[in-house]
C-alpha cells in the first residue's frame, strides 16, 4: 500500500487550521463583548441604553483628553437606573448625546473635562426649559457669559446620570432627602462659605438634627435664577428676605421666636431709614444697618452665644463700632434692638408705655366728655331760653 505524499497532505492540515482559527477568533470577540449588547454601526434608531453600557458599563473606562485629563467613561448602570432619568422616565442615552449616536463613536471635540461641561449643560433645556430659562437670568450664567468656565452649570449641581427626584411629583415641594443635601452641594464651589454655614445656628441645625425649618442656601439666593448677592438690591431686600421665616409664626412659635421682629426692626432708627431710602432712592446703596450686618451672613450665631452671641453687650458693642467707632458699652445698652419693652428688658420705657396707655385714653375720654357734656348745657340752656320768651 502507498503512503500518501505529505506534500498533498499538508495543505489539507493547513485548511483545517484556518477554519479553526476564524471560530476560535469569533468565539473570542463574542465572549469579550459585553452580554447582550453589541453596538458595532449600530443607527441611531436602533441603538438603545443596553448597546450603551455594553461599552460605558465597564469599570475604569476611560480616554485621553488633548489637555492630558482623564476622562472616566464609565457610568454605573445601577445608580442610572435607580435615577430620575432612567428609572422613572426612561430617558435615552442619545437624548443628551446626540453626537454619539452611532459607533465607533467620532472623536471628542472638547479638549477638557471642563470644556466638557459647559458644552454638554445646553442640552437640559430640551427637558427643563423652564429652569433653563431662569439660569440665563442668573449670576452664574453671567459669569459663565463673561468668561469665567469654572462658574456653575446644571451638570454641576445635578449628576445627570445618577440625579434622584429632588420633588415632591404631586405638590413640587422639594424633598425632605434632597433639602437636607443642598449646602452639601453649593459647597463643591463655595466650601469656605459652607464651612461658616455648618457651625451656624441654622446649619448645626440641619446638619445635626436634620432640622428642615432652618434656611438652605436657596432660601435667600433661589435656586435657578440666583442673583448677585453682593448687588445693593439684594442687601436691601434682606430684611425682607430674613421676614419670610421670622414672622412665620408656625415656625417660630416652636422655637419661643417672637415674629415681631420685622416691625420691631422698621420701628427702629436703621429700620426707618433703611426703608424710607429704598423707597425713595430704590436700588442705591446706603451705609445703613440691615440683619446682616449685626447677626452676620453665613456664620449667624444665638444670640446668647458667649463668643459671638450679640445678646451680650460686650460682643454687640463691637458690630455697633464698625459703623460707631467711638461709643462704649453704655451706647448699645441704651439701644432696645429688637426687644419688645418688659419689666425685664428695658423696664423704663416698659412703664412709660404703659402710663400712656392709660394716660393717653384718659385725656382724650375726658376731653371728649367734657365737650359733649359742654354741648349738653349749651342745647339745654337755649331751649331753656327759648321757652321764657
Amino acid at each position: 500500500m502507498r503512503r500518501p505524499k505529505l506534500k498533498h497532505i499538508f495543505p489539507f492540515l493547513m485548511g483545517i487550521a484556518l477554519v479553526a482559527l476564524v471560530i476560535a477568533g469569533s468565539t473570542f470577540k463574542a465572549a469579550f463583548a459585553a452580554p447582550n449588547a453589541n453596538p458595532v454601526n449600530a443607527p441611531a434608531s436602533q441603538m438603545d441604553n443596553s448597546d450603551c453600557f455594553a461599552c460605558h458599563g465597564r469599570p475604569k473606562l476611560t480616554t485621553l483628553l488633548p489637555n492630558g485629563e482623564k476622562l472616566l467613561l464609565t457610568i454605573d448602570e445601577d445608580k442610572f437606573n435607580k435615577s430620575v432619568h432612567g428609572g422613572e422616565n426612561q430617558i435615552a442615552c442619545t437624548t443628551c448625546h446626540a453626537d454619539f449616536i452611532s459607533f465607533p463613536h467620532d472623536d471628542l471635540k472638547a479638549s477638557s473635562t471642563r470644556e466638557i461641561a459647559t458644552t454638554y449643560y445646553t442640552t437640559c433645556q430640551q427637558c427643563h426649559a423652564e429652569q433653563y430659562n431662569k439660569v440665563l437670568d442668573s449670576v452664574h450664567q453671567r459669569a459663565l457669559a463673561g468668561g469665567n468656565t469654572n462658574a456653575a452649570v446644571c451638570s454641576d449641581c445635578h449628576n445627570p446620570h445618577e440625579q434622584t427626584r429632588i420633588t415632591n411629583k404631586e405638590t413640587g415641594e422639594i424633598l425632605i432627602t434632597a433639602r437636607l443635601h443642598i449646602p452639601e452641594t453649593c459647597a463643591s464651589c463655595h466650601s469656605t462659605i459652607y464651612d461658616a454655614y455648618k457651625n451656624s445656628v441654622h446649619g448645626n441645625a440641619l446638619a445635626e438634627e436634620n432640622n428642615t425649618d432652618v434656611p438652605t442656601c436657596i432660601d435667600c439666593h433661589g435656586v435657578h435664577n440666583i442673583q448677585d448677592p453682593t448687588a445693593v438690591t439684594f442687601r436691601n431686600s434682606t430684611p425682607f428676605l430674613c421676614a419670610k421665616c421670622h414672622t412665620d409664626s408656625t415656625i417660630m412659635d416652636k422655637y419661643g421666636i417672637s415674629t415681631n421682629v420685622l416691625n420691631s426692626y422698621v420701628a427702629d432708627f436703621h429700620g426707618t431709614t433703611v426703608k424710607l431710602f429704598e423707597e425713595e432712592f430704590p436700588g442705591q446703596p446706603t451705609n445703613k444697618p440691615v440683619c446682616t450686618d449685626c447677626h452676620g451672613v453665613h456664620n449667624i450665631s444665638k444670640v446668647d452665644n458667649a463668643q459671638t452671641g450679640i445678646a451680650l453687650r460686650d460682643n454687640l458693642i463691637v458690630k455697633c463700632q464698625r459703623c460707631h467707632p467711638d461709643v462704649t458699652t453704655n451706647f448699645s445698652a441704651a439701644w432696645m434692638s429688637h426687644y419688645e419693652p418688659s419689666p425685664e428688658h428695658n423696664p423704663i420705657v416698659y412703664y412709660v408705655n404703659l402710663f400712656y396707655k392709660f394716660f393717653i385714653p384718659a385725656v382724650l375720654g375726658g376731653m371728649t366728655f367734657f365737650v359733649l357734656t359742654d354741648m349738653y348745657r349749651r342745647i339745654v340752656n337755649r331751649m331753656k331760653g327759648a321757652k321764657h320768651a
